[in-house]
């Protein structure tokens, strides 16, 4: 398969991004429900003490993710400006370097955290009602974290190059496998082995194991560019230049990723100190925020895409086009989610929620900050498109500027006004603030500066 040309020139351009968009949003949505359906499973079937103990790992879960979620922002930028320029011999090399990356990283990862797992769970204050529990399924967990990476920064891979199909068909394999192992695993049926807690863990590693052997034959036979050869293995090795790319690319994303979740946890104190009704409709607003900003983050990671192959290209003139074109995305979307749910709101709150008293509550909270997500979006965007051209530092800075002087501060301050809703005012506030810095920043400085191609 040969690499296209650019569609960013073409007549009908907002087509071929939508098209592009809408297995992206699939995906992310996909991922997020098979992560629900997987812990239902785990409450259903083990009990109360088996969610505490799964719990757990989400911070560590999250420190991971900003390694890989890293790894593959950077790599998706350098791919998709090799792919513009048509050269693969080029992406083939970036590839090697990250799975070289992600092979070394995640190994060591999975070593020293099945080794330190139990001084983890203790440093993270884990009951110890639930300790029996938490530490098989945590060190299962990391033992599998390679198999997780390597999936992540493939199909990231896949899509700079313009797939985002595949990505899909294989998240819809490994979501079909863990929750259909997952629950014959914790049981035993059908004379498979009983495994309790870490059946999730087992299941989850079957599952990766599944789509990467899939991704093997599917794109060998499709005659993919990024399918799995002899031209593909001779790039997996150290690349000093090129990991030092990757990494210069990659390594804000993960600072902005363990930022925007040490002031999340910031934030759940704060709520927590107004009860368990407050803390219950502060869970159920996230969950409906959650499933309103991911159309509005694929549409950034799309615009990140397009960008850097307009950029591969030599058509870096372009850039105004795919931007204009992902804001108009984000209005028309995220904006129908929005208004969606301002008019549903009471069904969705009532989704998570069985008290009345809190699903009105939860109503208020979301109708203060529901607005606020298209800002979020815009800012997205704006940041993705400066990510492209190799610009991380400063939107990171950004971001981060946004979290820790107007988000956090004036959810503390609002809430000594207003109480409860003043930190959804804060949320909104720092939405709002961060898209016009990221905007400033895009038309007055970046705009200003020459666009070159980093590979």
């Amino acid at each position: 398969m040969a690499p296209r040309l650019s569609p960013i020139d073409e007549p009908g351009f907002w087509k071929v991004f939508l098209v592009f968009l809408l297995p992206l949003i699939a995906t992310n949505i996909l991922q997020n429900l098979s992560g629900t359906i997987n812990t239902v499973f785990v409450g259903q079937m083990l009990g109360v003490n088996a969610i505490a103990a799964v719990a757990v790992f989400f911070p560590i879960l999250f420190c991971l993710m900003a390694f890989v979620i890293g790894l593959s922002a950077g790599s998706t930028v350098l791919v998709g400006q090799a792919w513009g320029a048509q050269n693969i011999e080029k992406v083939r090399s970036v590839v090697g370097s990250t799975i070289f990356m992600t092979v070394i990283g995640g190994s060591i990862i999975a070593i020293c955290g099945v080794l330190a797992s139990k001084w983890l769970l203790t440093a993270l204050g884990t009951d110890p009602d639930v300790m029996h529990l938490s530490l098989p399924y945590v060190q299962w967990m990391l033992a599998g974290s390679p198999l997780l990476f390597m999936y992540i920064i493939f199909t990231s891979i896949l899509r700079g190059v313009g797939d985002s199909v595949t990505p899909l068909i294989a998240l819809g394999m490994t979501s079909i496998i863990g929750l259909c192992t997952t629950p014959i695993l914790i049981k035993g049926y059908f004379g498979f082995p009983q495994l309790g807690i870490i059946a999730p863990a087992i299941a989850t590693a079957v599952g990766y194991i599944s789509v990467l052997v899939f991704l093997y034959i599917y794109l060998n036979l499709k005659n993919h560019p990024l399918k799995i050869d002899a031209e593909l293995i001779k790039h997996i090795r150290f690349d000093a230049p090129l990991i030092k790319n990757i990494l210069r690319l990659g390594v804000p994303t993960g600072i902005q990723m363990v930022t925007t979740s040490v002031a999340g946890l910031v934030i759940v104190g704060l709520v927590n100190r107004y009860g368990s009704n407050a803390t219950a409709a502060y869970g159920a607003v996230n969950q409906v925020l959650n499933y309103i900003q991911f159309p509005a983050l694929s549409i950034s990671i799309a615009a990140s895409i397009f960008a850097a192959q307009a950029i591969g290209a030599g058509k870096a003139d372009s850039l105004a086009r795919v931007t204009k074109t992902a804001l108009g995305m984000n209005i028309v979307i995220t904006g129908i989610l929005v208004a969606l749910g301002y008019l549903f709101s009471k069904y969705l709150m009532a989704l998570f929620i069985t008290d009345p008293n809190v699903v009105i509550l939860g109503q208020q909270l979301l109708f203060i900050v529901l607005w606020s997500i298209l800002f979020f979006g815009a800012s997205a965007i704006f940041a993705s498109i400066m990510r492209a051209s190799g610009t991380v530092t400063m939107p990171m800075i950004i971001n981060v500027i946004a979290i820790i002087a107007i988000e956090v501060p004036c959810a503390y301050l609002f809430s000594s006004w207003w109480g409860l809703p003043g930190i959804w005012y804060g949320y909104a506030l720092a939405f709002v603030c961060l898209c016009v810095m990221q905007g400033l920043y895009y038309q007055f400085i970046w705009k200003k500066k020459a666009v070159k191609v980093l590979i």
